[in-house]
């Protein structure tokens, strides 16, 4: 949720990271290095930001992610397997781009769904093969029926060549358990699929007893033998989420699993015509991948500041969910990951017949006003996909001073109710 009210002091929060407006105060920090002596020595490695490194990115960069992945998983990673990217949309974008090679080609895309991918898909002519995500069941995939959705996008002559899973979810806040991301795998092992997981929300974990992250690529390597070994994936992650949340400095990295030789080095072709992402963003995945760690004078302060922001987003997020779902004609699941919350509107007829009659979706008429009226700039779920007949927006819980935007979303959603009643 994004205040733009004109008397407004907080930080406007858009796709996770602070950007400068007007009258807004924002604050940009990264973590502090571990120490003086070891950010010399990764310099020293790294040279300089004014020339272009590796087409793949610094490989004492990529080392460290391997370890960082390493260390994650519990199972082993390969610096040549890694290419860093500006930012995890670009990795996405250039992963498609190798993918896509016909108009009959498709990809699986989970609805509700980041419209990173339609727009990929669009652009590479290729079409989008929608399977939707059951609310009912904290946002988890209806397993069940894809199936069905694929059976039909083949009937239709669409080639699926990958499917795309968002873990933790955006724009839901779902994380998934390995039950299901373990169907998920079977399922594209049966059908010789793709893996593309959106792993970019890693760190945003709320439950992380009952609803941890597992990467998708230790859940392929601990299954049978045969699928641990040909599960062909593709993983991605950024900086630009998470706690460091430095979106402007387009950063980011992704990790090929069970891949064939002569397909990554189709990989590298690509990336090598793109010379080499952004020296700042790779800096910055590296101080993201490689910590402070126990000992480092840094350290208390790092895990103090990660703590802080980690907590402050779970209880802004548990304050909104409760305030929306004390609402008529609202519902909303709490999130699991992420930064993002998605609610379901039930309205009025009134207020679908004005809907109707301003041209617009009655989310987005219900958003609109809200922006008109309060200030408070929300986004209408049919930007994002949702199942036909329902209405959501996604609203992020990035802003502090939670209490005095919920009282005018409040405010805004009675008065709005009375006049459309």
């Amino acid at each position: 949720m994004v205040d733009l009210s004109p008397d407004t002091h907080s930080c406007l929060g858009i796709r996770g990271g602070f950007f400068p407006i007007p009258g807004i105060r924002i604050r940009w920090r990264m973590p502090p290095c571990t120490s003086s002596s070891e950010l010399e020595h990764s310099w020293i490695r790294i040279g300089s930001v004014g020339a272009y490194s590796h087409s793949m990115g610094v490989p004492v960069i990529r080392q460290h992610i391997a370890e960082f992945i390493e260390k994650r998983d519990g199972v082993a990673a390969d610096p040549e397997t890694i290419f860093m990217t500006a930012g995890a949309s670009a990795g996405v974008s250039n992963i498609m781009q190798l993918l896509l090679s016909a108009p009959t080609d498709g990809v699986m895309i989970p609805i509700p769904q980041y419209p990173l991918y339609t727009a990929a898909l669009a652009l590479n002519e290729a079409r989008a093969v929608e399977y939707y995500l059951s609310e009912a069941d904290d946002w988890a995939p209806n397993l069940e029926g894809l199936e069905d959705v694929l059976s039909k996008a083949q009937s239709e002559g669409t080639r699926v060549r990958a499917m795309v899973v968002i873990s933790p979810g955006n724009p839901v806040g779902n994380c998934l358990s390995r039950q299901n991301m373990e169907a998920i795998v079977r399922f594209c092992y049966k059908h010789k699929i793709l893996l593309l997981a959106d792993e970019v929300y890693q760190t945003n974990i709320f439950e992380p007893d009952t609803r941890p992250f597992i990467s998708f690529k230790a859940v392929v390597r601990s299954m049978e033998r045969h699928i641990a070994a040909g599960q062909a994936l593709v993983s991605f992650h950024s900086i630009s989420k998470g706690q460091t949340g430095e979106c402007g400095r387009r950063g980011g990295y992704f990790e090929l699993v069970n891949i064939p030789k002569d397909v990554q080095e189709q990989v590298y072709k690509l990336a090598s015509i793109q010379l080499c992402p952004p020296l700042a963003g790779q800096i910055g995945v590296d101080l993201q991948v490689k910590p402070p760690q126990p000992g480092d004078e840094s350290y208390e302060l790092y895990k103090s500041e990660v703590d802080a922001i980690t907590q402050s987003l779970a209880a802004r997020s548990a304050t909104l969910a409760n305030s929306f779902n004390q609402l008529d004609g609202l519902s909303c699941r709490k999130a699991q990951g992420a930064m993002y919350l998605f609610p379901k509107l039930d309205l009025p007829p009134k207020a679908h017949q004005a809907a109707e009659k301003a041209g617009l979706p009655v989310d987005e008429f219900y958003c609109m006003e809200l922006l008109n009226k309060t200030g408070i700039c929300i986004v209408p779920g049919s930007g994002f996909g949702q199942e036909p007949g329902t209405f959501h927006f996604r609203t992020t819980f990035l802003a502090p001073q939670v209490d005095h935007y919920v009282a005018r979303f409040k405010e805004f959603h009675t008065s709005f109710l009375q006049t459309y009643s």
